[in-house]
């Protein structure tokens, strides 16, 4: 069986994650996407509510799982999982050199963990957490964000913004 992680924050989760988890599962016997905490990043959002918002996203699969993760290197809870392969997006050249360095790291860590990388389409290309909770203020925000995130999202963003 082919076990993937598929990590990150998701705060919140986008329409570039969606695209990702369903590739993910279109390649994968099963998905494992995991909530990981970067002690360096303020969140907008709880890891429960995280969790929650994924949930509501994509549709249920048995192959699929959503979870989280703590305080451990992501290819020790790949092993955890029996995981034999992590699953990264690279958007922009700033990604690849990111993703390289780590694809690096993690096989020093556990050289039995092969990391797959998938580009996505052109039109969620630039598509990223922080782009969505930066278009969030101005006057008609909801019109732009909208596109960007699944409907369980924009309706958490919406019912956080005071002014809706």
């Amino acid at each position: 069986m082919h076990i993937a992680v598929y990590a990150g924050s998701f705060d919140p989760p986008t329409n570039g994650h969606l695209w990702m988890i369903q590739r993910g599962l279109e390649l994968f016997d099963r998905l494992i996407v995991a909530i990981g905490t970067n002690p360096e990043k303020r969140y907008s959002f709880t890891v429960e509510e995280r969790l929650n918002l994924l949930r509501a996203s994509v549709p249920s699969c048995e192959r699929l799982t959503i979870a989280h993760f703590n305080n451990r290197y992501l290819v020790d809870y790949a092993k955890e999982q029996n995981a034999a392969y992590i699953l990264r997006g690279v958007r922009t050249a700033d990604d690849y050199e990111y993703e390289r360095v780590m694809r690096h790291i993690n096989a020093d860590l556990a050289p039995e963990i092969n990391t797959v990388f998938l580009m996505p389409p052109r039109d969620i290309a630039e598509l990223s957490s922080s782009m969505v909770k930066g278009l969030i203020g101005p006057d008609g925000w909801q019109e732009t964000v909208r596109r960007y995130v699944p409907d369980p999202v924009f309706e958490a963003l919406s019912a956080a913004d005071p002014d809706v």
